[in-house]
Parts: C-alpha cells; structure tokens; sequence
C-alpha cells in the first residue's frame, strides 16, 4: 500500500513519484507501505503552507489551541493498542514498551494542553512611577523538526506538542525507519482539528528532504533528535542564517554500582536499561561502573540473568529483547564488537547477531556484556546504541565518579547505593542532564525537562516547563500612563 505526505490538510504524493519501502526489523517479508522520497520540491511547498498558516495560527487564543491538543490526546487514548502494535512492526521494541511509547504522547498531549491556558509571562515593577512592565511569550515562528525512530510517536510528541500550544506552524520529517507510524500519528492531529498548513509531513531521506528542510529560508527553528554527527551538520548549516536550533544527540550513559547497593535491583536496572528496546536508545545505559568490591558477584548475577532473556519479535509478549531497527545496524554493532575484541576487552556473553530459526528473518543481536573495559577504549567512549554493555571496575566513589564523567556525553546517569551521602555526592558532582538514585538510566516524565550536557545536546531542553521555553520567545512590554516623558536609569 502506498502512503502520502501531508501538506496544507491535504495528503499528496511526493513530486518525484520515488518512494521507499518501509520494512519490520523483525520480519523482512512484512511490508508495512511504501513512502514518498521527498525533494526539496515537496519541502517548499510543505513550508509554504506553514508560513501561511502561521498568523492565523498565532492569533488563534493559546487555550483554544490547547483544546484540539487534548483532543489529539483522547484519540491517542482511543487508539493506544493500535499504534503501540504498529510501532513494535515497524521499528521492533517489544509491545510493553510500545504501549510506554504512546503513553508518553498520551501524557506529554494533557501536560501541554493545559500549558494553552498558562504561557505563563511575568509581570515586574517599575523603577519609574505610572509605569506598567511585564514580559510575554510569542512563537518562534515556522519549525522545522527532524525525529529519530526508536521512540517515533515519543520523541516527536515533545517536540511537536509544545510547539503547536506555542502558536508555532511546522514541517515535520519523520526517520525512513517509522514512516508508517508518522503516518498514523500525523492523522490524530487532523483529526482533531489541527487547521491546514499549520502541521505538515514529509517523508523521505536526509540528504533530500532534511537538509532543505533545515536550510529553508523561512524555517525559523530547527529541532532535531539523533546523532551527534548529524546535530553538528544541522548545527553549521542552520547558522548561516541564524535560525534557533535544539538539538538532542547521543549518550554513553553509566549506572554506578557502589558496595552498599541492593545488587538485585541494580542488576534488573541494568538489564532495563541496557537491554530495553534493544540498546537503542539515547538514555540507555551503555557503560556500568561496579565496585570492585562487589564485582563478581554482581557480574555472575548480570550474566546469568542476561543470558536468560529471549529474543524475537516483539509483538509476542513473551519476547524480552526485539530486533535491531535494520541490517546496517547490525553491523555497525558487530563492527564495534569486533573493535572491543581487538582493544582488550573480555567478550563475556553475546557478540554476535542471532540468527536461529524465526530469527534469521530479521535483525536481531544478542545481548553482549564486555568486562575489563579500559576507559580509553573505543566500547567505553562511543555511543554503539545497540545491546553492548561495557564494564569497570572502580576502586571506590571518587575512582567511580571520575570513570562515569570520562566521556563527551552528558544525558543520562545513575548509581545504586544505600548511602545518602553518597547518592547526594553524585547528584552534585555527576555531569549529566539526568540523574537517577536507585533506579536505571531510563523512565523520564514529561513534566521534568529532558536533555544533556556537554556534547549531547546544545544546551536546550525538552518536555516540561523548559519545552514552552524552547519554543517560545519573550517580548519585554513597557506601558508608561504618566502623561510626560520619563528617563529610565535616574536620568534626568
């Protein structure tokens, strides 16, 4: 079946007439459409529609563009089951976590919705008598947003959302991995009554479709999800003309085992963290720092547990572990296996792609643990984002604290201690956008801002309060009714 992009209301195929096929990672015999290949020609016209719709857009009361996002938000209700099914085909995670996916949009639709009767301004005192100050929050303008596909209803929620309570227009390019459920997700927001031009899809590959997206002339901000790589391309391309940019990129996030921790728990967090959605997410814990005290038996409890977890689609609930989203992946992941060997790391469990019975009709990678992990290795510095952990051991807290820092990223992070001095120590000194105590590196809410440090990210913030801020600006209003000239500063 053939899908469309969606530009100013209507769906229209793409100008080329070139499509691209989307596959599920764990059947490459289901077919789940095929796709616009989208040019700069389709790009244009989608901004075009949002440059148009933008005034009205604007005008449009902030509590009334709430409602119709708390309407997107029943109908997510309404179709939970139906998404979270379609994701874990077309981009493998296991149903639970689909259905956590969708909740998350579902979550992040009510929080914003509510924001449409906030966009909380301030109002300050004057210096000078008669004399009204206060500041309020206007739309950055016409967005550009380009998502990744491991949480593709998720991430794009928090982009999207706040973005429309804002009084923002946007044109949205979705990864070629999740169009179809881009597809579906682009639908609630009609439905729901979002007015043509304002919310506009394009699908389609990077080099065609998301760099004239990003350097479109009249594309005022770019918000864009995926690898540090990519963010600093966008970065350079989108300074040229000085358009805002958020970016969210990449993460090698460590969890900390200290020898007062609850070794059961920590260890179902690290198999959470480091094994959900198959390793590939940003959050996911990538590198865990354990106490030489309590290594080997933590390890041997790691291991066992690790080796116990199945593997195959993910739409059978019995199913611990999902595919890997492509055969590319899968080999970059074997890649870096492979590089770990060579450094000097101890393969443990794992190391290879999974290809027994049902399994050889996708992509899928046994969970790997890797020990004796030196930080100067390439597994201990780079984001691999599959299911690879890499392990350290550290003599005490300031051995520990300083491994988990030894990176370029900063998003997640998170340690195990029984210690509320210690647990305190990490929360201040760890450098990292997120930080969990007794508990792994993933699970944010959408009412707490979610991003990094350092290079994983440019500084900005997504979901909570600190969303309104990314897509907003201030405008400062001074309203004098004195009835004669007054000099700020004491000037006379």
């Amino acid at each position: 079946m053939s899908y469309q992009n969606c530009i100013n209301g209507a769906w229209v195929d793409g100008h080329s007439g070139q499509t691209f096929e989307s596959i599920s990672p764990a059947n490459n015999d289901d077919s789940l459409g095929e796709f616009p290949l989208s040019t700069e020609d389709d790009v244009n016209a989608a901004v075009e529609a949002a440059d148009d719709a933008f005034y009205a857009w604007k005008a449009t009361p902030a509590p009334e563009r709430g409602e119709i996002l708390r309407k997107a938000g029943l109908l997510l209700e309404e179709r939970k089951e139906e998404l979270a099914r379609l994701m874990t085909r077309e981009m493998g995670k296991v149903l639970k976590e689909a259905r956590g996916d969708v909740q998350e949009a579902i979550d992040m639709a009510f929080y914003v919705a509510a924001e449409g009767r906030r966009l909380h301004g301030y109002v300050a005192p004057s210096e000078l008598p008669n004399k009204a100050c206060y500041a309020v929050r206007r739309p950055v303008g016409r967005i550009g947003l380009v998502t990744p596909w491991n949480f593709p209803i998720a991430v794009p929620s928090w982009k999207i959302l706040p973005a429309l309570v804002a009084g923002n227009t946007l044109v949205w390019k979705p990864a070629t991995d999740s169009p179809r459920v881009a597809y579906e997700f682009t639908k609630v927001f009609h439905e729901a009554g979002i007015p043509d031009g304002v919310f506009n899809l394009v699908t389609g590959g990077g080099k065609d479709a998301g760099v004239p997206l990003v350097e479109h002339p009249k594309i005022d901000m770019i918000s864009f999800t995926g690898s540090t790589e990519i963010g600093r391309d966008i970065y350079v391309r989108a300074a040229h003309k000085l358009a805002h940019v958020h970016l969210e990129m990449g993460g090698k996030n460590p969890i900390i085992v200290m020898d007062d921790a609850d070794l059961d728990l920590a260890v179902d967090g690290i198999i959470w963290s480091a094994f959900g959605t198959t390793g590939q997410r940003c959050t996911a814990c990538s590198r865990l720092i354990a106490h030489e005290a309590i290594y080997d038996e933590l390890m041997d409890k790691l291991i066992a547990q690790t080796e116990q977890l199945t593997l195959g689609d993910g739409l059978d609930e019995s199913i611990d572990v999902g595919p890997v989203v492509n055969h590319k992946q899968v080999k970059s992941i074997h890649e870096y296996v492979e590089i770990g060997v060579k450094e000097g790391a101890q393969l443990r469990t794992g190391g290879e792609p999974a290809t027994d019975g049902d399994l050889s009709k996708g992509s899928f990678y046994k969970p790997t643990i890797f020990t004796d992990v030196a930080p100067d290795m390439r597994v201990f510095q780079e984001e691999i984002f599959g299911p690879v952990l890499s392990v350290t051991t550290a003599r005490d807290y300031d051995d520990a604290i300083a491994l988990a820092n030894n990176t370029e990223f900063g998003l997640s992070s998170s340690i195990y201690t029984d210690s509320v001095f210690t647990s305190n120590r990490f929360v201040e000194q760890i450098e990292a956008g997120i930080t969990y105590v007794n508990a792994g590196t993933i699970g944010s809410e959408v009412h707490l801002p979610f991003g990094g440090r350092k290079n994983t990210g440019n500084g900005g913030r997504e979901a909570g309060q600190a969303a309104i801020d990314e897509y907003s600006e201030w405008q400062a209003v001074y309203v004098d009714y004195s009835g004669q000239l007054q000099k700020a500063q004491g000037i006379d």
